[in-house]
């Protein structure tokens, strides 16, 4: 306990993944949260906590989840929050529509953390996008994502790709569509198009580079990130946030706030 305040007690789901051993150490260095429960279908390790091969099995109470875990394991994790009145900050990405539905669906019953990442460099990135994208289009400015991911990443584009292009096309009243392949196609760039590519390759954590090609001009807004804790540091600060919340969706914008 810190200045009066309970200590928040959280289940990590994905614990054994990367950034579940990540958030595992970083929390061993905070008084104000612990994990008191992981779930993994690798089952058990070396943590001093326990873990569980699945949260039908987990019997441990907490007052958040935090999970790492994969696109697969969303429905369960979501009923079970739901079923449990758990807040869930939900990290995992590649969700599809129908996932996505659930998880706003979810949102009315107990509170849903949602963020395609969890870094205060991209999030600060993505109110910037609101305010410039608009003078950069007026301005006859071509628009292009450029996402750079380790040889391990599973969906591509990345979650964060996506959120800066819906952060953009919001921002211009959803009038832009996306394109990911240009291969078959055989005609001038159209006006109102984002193209989003993505880099696979080696170790990189993660890089992001928004390109405004403009007539004899370049602007480019980039985010690099150079280690995994930046995005455990924001997951454990959104999970004590969220500890307590009712019902609804959040960001890591209200986690900021």
């Amino acid at each position: 306990m810190k200045g009066g305040i309970a200590m928040t007690k959280m289940i990590m789901h994905g614990c054994n993944g990367r950034m579940g051993h990540v958030i595992a150490d970083l929390v061993k260095e905070d008084a104000d949260i612990e994990i008191v429960a992981g779930v993994d279908a690798y089952g058990e390790s070396s943590y001093a906590f326990p873990v569980f091969k699945s949260l039908g099995e987990c019997n441990v109470s907490a007052d958040v989840i935090v999970d790492f875990s994969n696109a697969s394991a969303a429905d369960g994790l979501l009923d079970y929050c739901a079923e449990k009145n758990i807040p869930v900050v939900l990290c995992s990405t590649g969700l599809s529509e129908k996932q996505l539905e659930k998880v706003r669906e979810t949102s009315e019953k107990v509170a849903v953390l949602k963020s395609a990442n969890m870094s205060v460099g991209i999030n600060a990135l993505l109110k910037v996008l609101k305010e410039v994208s608009p003078l950069f289009a007026a301005a006859g400015f071509d628009i292009e994502i450029v996402e750079k991911h380790h040889n391990q990443k599973l969906d591509a584009p990345s979650g964060t790709a996506i959120a800066l292009a819906d952060s953009i096309n919001e921002s211009m009243n959803n009038e832009y569509e996306y394109v990911y392949d240009r291969s078959s196609r055989r005609e001038k760039r159209p006006e109102k198009e984002i193209g989003i590519s993505a880099v696979r390759g080696g170790t990189i954590v993660g890089d992001h580079d928004v390109i405004f090609a403009g007539h004899d001009e370049v602007v480019t807004l980039s985010h690099r990130a150079y280690s995994r804790a930046i995005f455990g540091k924001g997951a454990i600060e959104a999970a004590k946030f969220l500890a307590g919340k009712g019902p609804g969706m959040y960001d890591m914008a209200d986690v900021l706030a």
